[in-house]
């Protein structure tokens, strides 16, 4: 039959990659619709109309993809995390991004990888389910490196030098010309920047900032620092607001003559919040002060630009990196003792059995009564009060001590999820060496402040959302199906039933925490639910708190080092009519924006934490090489096994490859190593014996060897030796020293 004498138009072409959405490139649509000779021509023409007109998206020199329906295997960009937590891509090609907003749903079949964040981009599999577009990625790419500064040791070589990444992600060292050396020495740590790199060889790249020697002992948190871009120095205009800013004037109530107390960490330099109790006939009057950072940082200014900017305070072993300056940070706005102080309070009443009557806020102005640490407190109620202390036994902390007695009946009835994990502090010596490694004690004085503090942040949600203010809530989602399938299925291996499509409830973790509390598999069924968990995430649409079994929540009770906080402060000032510093219209109508981007700067902080603990934990083990450790399986991969030290909370990576001549294999379900001839395995949680091989402190890496006996094979398990084959020859692989996320030892402030 003969074509028509237009062929090929818009029409048909548009029609094809309907059918097709595999077919991206002009050759492919030209072979599918059978495009000849001149025809090419007018194909290309209409292929360049479409593009200019929309309807078609370039993503490379001769590709095109309909901007709505990208195929079925793209490029995608990770772009931003949705009000449930989920990371949201899009699809990306040479013109950028396009197409529907994509969910991210875990990696595709046996694909294995680090957790992507906001920026990476990957090769994916894409599927549309009811409207619904998802993202299963195939493969995690690496940053360009001409896209990113990069941190490192400079090491002089006979011609130039070249520059040892910090990061275990980069595995290539930068070479560094002598005219790109900028008085950088040998082993000085520095930040490089690569020159555009075409095809393969050695990457170039200049030294753009020396930032200290290697071996400073503080060289542990500068390179956290630098290389997560975390923001140090304050702008001359925003340190002169800090020193000269006199707080609003405004009317307060006085509660000077309250004693208010504040109880923090011993090494605390900033208080910003205060509490205080008394008993009355038939329950409790408790006050939360927290300070009122709000009078001194005002919407649009020098200082709020710069703590928006930061987002929030970051806290590395040796120091802490302020969202706000230390002279409001650590001096004007902090409750320090015997000093009035401008605060926001709120007044809760509870009955006897702990249940909240009601609540009112105040403007209000303080003066400490007393500046005590958790420990300090917490020796005063059990009958050893210091001096300072024993002056405010009776008359602030056994009121305190007995309205927390009541809430926390309340609190076992509500049963927020009760996942306490044990938290180590890096102890650091003053020339900046490690000195020690502790696990934190937990006293009924932290559980006491973090309560009536989640106390205070509903009381602030409650009281705005009363008044429909725009707020920024602290949300936290429940288990999604898939992670909540994943559990149940390693339950399974372990005979526990978990029934699916129930409602899932904190009650109901917390039941098999209790179950498994005394037994061996303790620690892996704590690991295995806390990785079910979603992360919170600050938000303008309430879904409520998962694991406070929280209705309305929200952060009111730390300004002085999280925006998010001084936000609902603003919202509570304009509200409640008590002052012209409050939330403005610009503020109100950006909180979807605000939220995301103190979600990805709180996240920020997170990861540079832990990247200086593990640098400073490899540090103090960098002389025991050879030393044997007891240790706890905390993650199983394909790659290998990590294992946490119980000495110092460090964690150690043992490669599959090297745990025997054996093949280990995989069994996610199960979360376990297999030996393939044996069947004998690792499991999540197993105790075991490692020897420390490798250390190496500038990426913060440690290699183990275990030398524990696996487990017995597992009669339930369908497992087939192999009896055939060749033997897998250990001595052909050194392994490597790769981690997971969020394996660190230590941790900054708990993020709730």
């Amino acid at each position: 039959m003969a074509r028509p004498m237009s062929f090929p138009d818009r029409d048909t072409v548009l029609a094809f990659l309907k059918k097709n959405p595999d077919a991206t490139t002009k050759q492919d649509i030209a072979r599918g619709l059978k495009v000849k000779g001149r025809e090419r021509q007018t194909l290309r023409a209409i292929l360049k109309e479409l593009e200019a007109d929309g309807t078609l998206t370039k993503t490379g020199k001769r590709a095109w993809v309909q901007s709505d329906v990208p195929p079925p295997t793209s490029v995608i960009r990770f772009e931003k995390t949705d009000d449930n937590g989920d990371l949201i891509a899009r699809a990306f090609g040479k013109q950028g991004a396009y197409g529907p907003e994509l969910i991210f749903d875990g990696y595709s079949g046996k694909a294995r990888g680090p957790a992507p964040g906001v920026g990476d981009r990957g090769l994916a599999r894409l599927k549309e389910t009811d409207g619904v577009w998802t993202a299963r990625l195939m493969k995690l790419f690496e940053a360009r490196d001409e896209e990113r500064l990069i941190t490192g040791v400079y090491i002089n070589t006979d011609r130039g030098g070249r520059v040892k990444p910090a990061s275990r992600k980069i595995k290539h060292e930068l070479h560094i010309r002598e005219a790109d050396r900028n008085d950088a020495e040998d082993g000085d740590l520095v930040m490089a920047s690569p020159y555009p790199q075409r095809g393969y060889g050695p990457v170039r790249a200049e030294i753009t900032q020396i930032l200290g020697r290697r071996e400073d002992p503080r060289a542990a948190s500068i390179l956290s620092i630098a290389a997560y871009d975390i923001p140090t120095e304050f702008h001359e205009t925003v340190l002169e607001q800090a020193r000269t800013k006199a707080p609003a004037e405004v009317k307060r109530t006085d509660l000077r003559d309250t004693p208010l107390i504040t109880i923090d960490p011993a090494d605390a330099r900033d208080h910003d919040d205060a509490v205080y109790a008394e008993a009355l006939e038939d329950g409790y009057r408790v006050i939360v002060a927290i300070a009122d950072v709000a009078a001194f940082v005002t919407p649009g200014s020098a200082l709020d630009r710069e703590a928006l900017k930061r987002g929030n305070s970051t806290y590395f072993p040796d120091r802490v990196v302020p969202m706000l300056p230390f002279e409001l940070s650590a001096d004007a706005c902090s409750l320090k003792e015997g000093q009035d102080r401008q605060c926001m309070a709120v007044e809760i009443e509870f009955d006897k059995s702990g249940t909240k009557r009601k609540h009112h806020f105040l403007r209000a102005v303080m003066r400490s009564a007393g500046a005590l640490s958790y420990e300090e407190a917490q020796q005063a109620i059990d009958g050893q009060p210091t001096e300072r202390a024993a002056g405010l036994l009776d008359t602030v902390l056994k009121p305190l001590w007995a309205a927390y007695a009541a809430v926390s009946e309340a609190r076992t009835l509500r049963a927020p999820l009760e996942l306490d994990l044990p938290e180590r502090k890096v102890e650091i010596a003053t020339d900046g060496t490690v000195s020690g490694i502790r696990t934190k004690e937990r006293f009924d004085a932290h559980k006491l402040i973090e309560e009536f503090m989640i106390q205070a942040n509903v009381c602030a949600a409650e009281t705005l959302e009363s008044k429909g203010s725009p707020l920024l809530y602290r949300v936290h989602d429940a288990p999604s199906d898939a992670k909540i399938a994943a559990l149940a299925e390693y339950l399974k291996t372990m005979d526990v039933k978990w029934p699916l499509g129930e409602k899932t409830q904190t009650r109901r973790f917390n039941k098999l925490l209790s179950d498994f509390e005394e037994t061996d598999q303790a620690e892996a069924v704590s690991e295995i639910i806390l990785r079910t968990q979603s992360q919170a995430i600050y938000s303008p649409d309430n879904i409520g708190h998962f694991g406070l079994n929280l209705k309305k929540y929200a952060h009111f009770t730390s300004p002085i080092r999280r925006y998010s906080d001084l936000i609902v402060h603003r919202a509570l000032i304009k509200s409640l009519k008590y002052g012209p510093d409050g939330l403005d219209e610009k503020q109100a109508v950006q909180l979807d924006e605000t939220a995301e981007h103190l979600v990805q700067t709180e996240r920020r902080s997170m990861a540079a934490e832990r990247d200086a603990t593990d640098r400073y934990l490899a540090h103090f083990l960098v002389d025991r090489v050879g030393a044997e450790f007891s240790g706890r399986i905390t993650g199983v991969t394909a790659s290998g096994l990590f294992v946490r030290l119980d000495e110092t909370g460090a964690d150690g990576f043992c490669p599959a490859s090297q745990i025997s001549h054996e093949y280990w294999a995989y069994r996610e379900a199960a979360q376990a190593l297999v030996g393939d001839q044996s069947g004998k395995r690792y499991e999540l949680g197993q105790s075991v014996t490692v020897r420390l091989r490798e250390v190496t402190p500038l990426e913060g890496g440690l290699l183990v060897e275990i030398i524990s006996d696996p487990r017995p094979r597992d009669p339930n398990d369908k497992f087939q030796p192999r009896t055939r084959g060749k033997r897998f020859d250990r001595s052909r692989s050194s392994g490597s020293m790769k981690r997971g996320k969020g394996k660190s030892g230590g941790k900054g402030k708990k993020r709730r």
